[in-house]
């Protein structure tokens, strides 16, 4: 399991966001994988994420070379991805599959706004998820000839890099979207 966790040192406990992820070899068929309490897991909101549905993405966050539904793989020959795919999946013993299961915890203590900071916040989180897996699907030639070596490469490159850029570079990345 990986698990991220932000607060702010600000407002120390009243504010909280916690992502944790599973993988696992399957489509999306397990119940609770995080082993959640029954108290706890009676209060989740299972949001389901199809990224070959156009309709999950926002208009201004559409990119056609980004599109599952439209992509193909040159290496593996995967894609592009019906509206059925996930059942064609099902189907085949060959073909690797993975979903990767997220709890999104949001904590925002604060009268008068927590529910209304709490939802925009889980809403931005499936979007930043639908988006990031959609792109990786698309990207699959780009990555899935690359050993743990490469891996681990870029990951010091980027961190490098993102080291650098907060240093002097101006503001960048997904601001939230607007309804």
């Amino acid at each position: 399991m990986m698990s991220f966790s932000f607060q702010n040192g600000y407002m120390g406990d009243k504010f909280k966001i916690m992502i944790e992820t599973w993988h696992k070899p399957d489509l999306g068929t397990e119940e609770n994988v995080h082993g959640l309490d029954q108290d706890t897991w009676r209060d989740v909101e299972v949001v389901h994420i199809n990224i070959a549905d156009r309709s999950q993405v926002a208009a201004n966050d559409y990119k056609e070379d980004e599109d599952p539904a439209l992509f193909k793989s040159v290496k593996t020959g995967r894609g592009p991805l019906g509206p059925n795919w996930k059942k064609e999946l099902a189907t085949k013993t060959d073909c690797p599959r993975m979903c990767a299961y997220k709890l999104v915890t949001v904590k925002f203590k604060m009268f008068g706004l927590q529910g209304r900071v709490e939802g925009m916040i889980q809403k931005q989180e499936k979007r930043i998820f639908t988006n990031f897996h959609r792109q990786l699907f698309c990207w699959l030639d780009r990555w899935v000839e690359l050993s743990m070596g490469d891996i681990r490469r870029m990951e010091d490159e980027t961190q490098k890099e993102l080291e650098e850029m907060r240093k002097k570079g101006s503001l960048r990345g997904t601001k939230v979207a607007e309804d």
